[in-house]
């Protein structure tokens, strides 16, 4: 793909986009940079933009600035309906994402991840096996890296593990991973795909560009991923926490193994006590870690060595501290109802559940069998506060708390010793925070000042 001279457009000034800009401008190509946020909010990036010969469209796209371009790379924060992007793609313009722009030019093999929940730590762990096993290895994508940043590290040897969104693969057109992992589907981002299967289909990317030399790693527990199976053109390998599989990972009486093929004798792994993260979902999470590494030569010795050494990723199910012999754990990245549903499930009970922020679309109260069981009360907080209050309404006592400083403090009150104070909020965080990341921080830091408090009061 040749750049030198070619206009390009960088639509969306997010982490992937500004790394884009600079990618494209150090390969000779005349960019601009264009978002709606204004040039006050933009004051960090704009002068670095500058400094590079990168012009910078703030506060708006400008419908002549898209028809000017040889080529638009989206932010996969922007929406490929937006009215602009829609009227160059009409105008002949061509349209890719980051990913796409990245995977033109990255080297090496990829082993891609994507899911509804887990992606994060999965690829974490993932990238963790590779490297303990001493293969060359570089971990990006919407884990915090951007891919366009791996292309000048990558080599022909090099392992490329990468946790990639539907909001990144919906632009795909030659991204090809030798290894495709789908961890789960449920309904999630309904606000940006309008339907569960838009959503869905959108995942299904991953592999439509594999073939019969790759591998498509599916869970075989959730539905629409199994499902998906019929439309791969790579051999399937499986994993289950319920059963055995005919060829990938499973639990069997109490250990991980895995199987390379159907009638093959079964490798046993590690036993799932030895896995040190929480709850049933991350047995899925080790299990697809596992088929993948194994897929990629690791041997299972040095998968054990490296699961077992794993810590949890920071806002996935975090421990934070204990308090009056009450446990508080982060888990900010439970950004949808399925993911909040997982974190109840790690603990037994006595749970005080912090919900809410921006709504995604999808409804709230397939969680209230589970709260009943599980949860003592639910702490509303944000946008989203009063839809979730009328879904769940009768299945727990529920607070309206507005913000997160509230909802800490309430629960703090009202937990007892042995009880759990769990962020969980099955809802972005947009309304009131920038990102999870921001989100998470925050309750740690309030976790951090309750401390400080009951030490000062409670010597």
């Amino acid at each position: 793909m040749e750049l030198k001279g070619k206009k390009v457009l960088v639509v969306g000034l997010g982490k992937s986009g500004l790394a884009a800009a600079l990618f494209l401008r150090r390969r000779g190509a005349q960019v601009t940079v264009s978002d709606i946020r204004s040039a006050e909010s933009l004051a960090k990036e704009i002068p670095a933009l500058l400094d590079e010969g990168i012009m910078v469209e703030a506060g708006g796209h400008g419908l002549l600035t898209f028809r000017r371009q040889d080529l638009i790379v989206v932010s996969p924060g922007v929406p490929l309906d937006t009215p602009e992007l829609v009227q160059a793609r009409n105008f002949g313009r061509p349209v890719i994402g980051e990913l796409e722009l990245a995977a033109r030019f990255l080297k090496g093999k990829i082993l891609a991840i994507t899911g509804s929940n887990g992606k994060t730590t999965t690829t974490a762990l993932a990238g963790e096996i590779l490297k303990e096993s001493g293969l060359p290895t570089l971990v990006a994508g919407n884990i915090g890296v951007a891919v366009v940043g791996l292309i000048d590290e990558s080599t022909e040897n090099t392992w490329l593990v990468l946790e990639v969104s539907s909001f990144q693969l919906e632009s795909t057109e030659k991204f090809h991973p030798k290894i495709a992992v789908i961890l789960n589907i449920t309904p999630d981002h309904l606000d940006r795909h309008g339907t569960f299967e838009n959503y869905a289909l959108a995942k299904e990317r991953i592999f439509a560009e594999q073939d019969a030399c790759d591998f498509a790693v599916l869970n075989a527990d959730n539905p629409r991923t199994a499902e998906a199976a019929a439309r791969s053109h790579a051999p399937v390998f499986w994993f289950s926490a319920r059963h055995s599989v005919a060829q990938g990972a499973w639990v069997e009486k109490g250990n991980v193994v895995y199987r390379s093929a159907p009638g093959a004798a079964m490798e046993s792994i590690l036993p799932i006590a030895k896995i040190p993260l929480k709850g049933e979902h991350n047995v899925e999470n080790v299990l697809a870690a596992v088929c993948a590494a194994r897929l990629a030569g690791v041997a299972a010795g040095v998968i054990a060595r490296a699961i077992e050494n794993f810590r949890a990723v920071e806002h996935r199910l975090e421990y934070v501290d204990t308090i009056n012999c009450v446990d508080y754990y982060n888990d900010s990245k439970a950004t949808n109802v399925d993911a909040t549903e997982k974190a109840v499930a790690a603990f037994p009970g006595g749970i005080h559940l912090i919900l809410g922020g921006k709504d995604k679309g999808a409804p709230y109260s397939p969680l209230a069998p589970l709260l009943r069981e599980r949860v003592r009360a639910v702490y509303t907080i944000g946008a989203a506060a009063a839809m979730i209050e009328s879904q769940l309404r009768g299945a727990v006592p529920i607070h309206s708390c507005e913000t997160l400083t509230n909802a800490v403090d309430a629960a703090a009150i009202a937990a007892r010793p042995g009880d759990v104070v769990l962020l969980a909020p099955a809802c972005s965080s947009y309304d009131q925070f920038e990102n999870y990341e921001q989100r998470g921080r925050a309750f740690k830091q309030l976790v951090c000042e309750l401390r400080e408090w009951n030490a000062k009061h409670n010597p």
